[in-house]
């Protein structure tokens, strides 16, 4: 009976322990597999992290200008939007405040200090005093005309300062990537002459590190065109509103009679 009950305990635990084995190496297996998969990506020599610890000090210098074009068209882009922000709520505040005062010199003195509607104003507030001498031999109109005509354009000098980087970033940045491109594929082609045949393992790191600067280049220049374009048709905005200002402020002048305003 013993005997019996020994070897019924004993079926009823083989396939137990035979389960509880199957599922630790499945679990043992998949482990080594985990392990394995992240200790190749640790040693992936193809990434972007192996590009520049097993670059040159040239192509070290290409993805510096370019990180550097990067920042430098995203810095632009964010100011001048900000920018841009500012001006037309000033322009708002410009409509609603200034054309209801008595006089000129009033309505000048609610506009924000800093605003470019503040500084066509005040131009022509001192135009209006500075008319004398030398300078009252000339028209009354063509004065306060040019005064306020040379107050707009230093305020769209102000609005397009920045730009020229956008444009500069968008034209070259592509010709910088590609010569990191031209410098990775002449590392390729060393390999080879290197090695004496055409293999993956030497010419994968370096071909791989010619496209990875063609990408770059193209993600930099990208932005920068498309934030240029955009960021020029919000400045033509901005500076119509200015010059609508401005074109009123000179009609007020005149109708008011000069230095009295």
């Amino acid at each position: 009976m013993k005997h019996h009950l020994t070897s019924s305990h004993l079926s009823r635990l083989l396939p137990a322990a035979g389960l509880a084995l199957a599922c630790s190496g499945s679990a043992m297996a998949q482990g080594a597999a985990a392990a394995a998969a992240a200790a190749a990506a640790a040693s992936n020599p193809y990434g972007i992290e192996a590009l520049w610890t097993q670059s040159d000090a040239i192509a070290k210098a290409v993805l510096l200008i370019l990180a550097l074009m990067s920042l430098g068209s995203w810095y632009v882009i964010v100011t001048k939007l900000l920018e841009q922000r500012t001006m037309g709520r000033q322009a708002r505040s410009a409509s609603a405040d200034f054309w209801n005062a008595a006089t000129v010199a009033e309505g000048a003195a609610v506009l924000e200090e800093g605003s470019p509607f503040r500084f066509i104003a005040d131009a022509g507030v001192e135009a209006t005093r500075r008319h004398g001498g030398l300078r009252g031999q000339m028209d009354f109109a063509d004065w306060v005309d040019l005064c306020i005509h040379r107050s707009v354009e230093r305020v769209q000098r102000r609005m397009a300062t920045g730009m020229s980087v956008l444009a500069t970033v968008g034209s070259t940045a592509p010709f910088v990537g590609l010569f990191g491109t031209v410098w990775g594929i002449y590392h390729a082609l060393t390999a080879i002459g290197v090695a004496g045949q055409a293999s993956i393992d030497k010419v994968a790191g370096p071909v791989g590190e010619s496209l990875i600067m063609t990408a770059l280049g193209l993600a930099v220049a990208v932005p920068a065109v498309l934030g240029y374009n955009w960021l020029l048709r919000r400045n033509t905005v901005v500076m119509d509103e200015v010059r609508d200002f401005g074109g009123e402020l000179h009609s007020v002048l005149l109708a008011s009679g000069g230095p009295s305003a």
